[in-house]
Parts: C-alpha cells; structure tokens; sequence
C-alpha cells in the first residue's frame, strides 16, 4: 500500500512521539507499505522551523536526507496537483494541508493522517 504520511505524522514517527499512535507505527513499520512524504512538508518545516515554533524543532535539510536514506520517497508538487487543490471543497484553510490532500487525491495515495478536518475530505486516507 502507497502511504503519504502528512507533517505531523513524520514529525512524531521521526521522534517517536507518544502521539503517534500504535496504529499508525503498525502502518508506518510494515514493511510491504511504500512510504512516501510531500515536498509542501519539508517547505511547512522549514517555515515554521524558521519561526522558533516548539513543534518543528527539527531542522528540515538534515530531516529530508533521513527520511531519504530511511526509504522514504518525496512526491514532488506539480501543476497537476496545485489545480487539484482548486476542486477541493472549501473544509481546510490550511494550504500547506490542502496541497497534500490535493496530492492524494490525484495520485490515488492514502494519506495518513490525525487530523479529524482532512478526513473529512473523500480523498484516500486513513485517519490515525
């Protein structure tokens, strides 16, 4: 199974945050799922790493190259997606959200995520 894992979810399985739950490391660990992470992750990081926030302390460079060198491929955003998120309805105002829902959506990969107002959308997904 295709797994693109939303920003709080590779933040809290990079630090092995007890707010990931058992479900979504059993997902995350299983070794025939491809995993992948979205490129709108590292910019949220990086901009919000840049603003001092407490939860992106990690820095995005050293953050992209493991998860690189742990099997995780990046999807790439393209014009296809960015035209995607104009389809969606108007449920999250977050763009940086929008664009991996967008992402999911037209390449059919399930998005793992926790947050309850993404998985509203009818999008693949699995809410964890």
């Amino acid at each position: 199974m295709k797994l693109l894992l939303d920003t709080h979810i590779l933040l809290w399985a990079a630090v092995r945050s007890k707010r990931l739950s058992a479900e979504a490391r059993a997902m995350i660990g299983h070794t025939e799922n491809d995993l992948f992470f979205s490129a709108v992750s590292v910019w949220e990081i990086a901009i919000k790493h840049g603003l001092g926030r407490p939860d992106f302390r990690i820095a995005p460079a050293p953050f992209r190259g493991a998860l690189l060198r742990n099997g995780y491929e990046e999807l790439p955003i393209t014009g296809i997606h960015a035209l995607a998120v104009s389809s969606l309805p108007p449920l999250h105002k977050d763009p940086f959200d929008r664009i991996l829902i967008a992402q999911a959506k037209s390449e059919g990969i399930i998005l793992l995520t926790s947050d309850p107002i993404v998985a509203q959308y009818p999008i693949p997904l699995h809410l964890v």
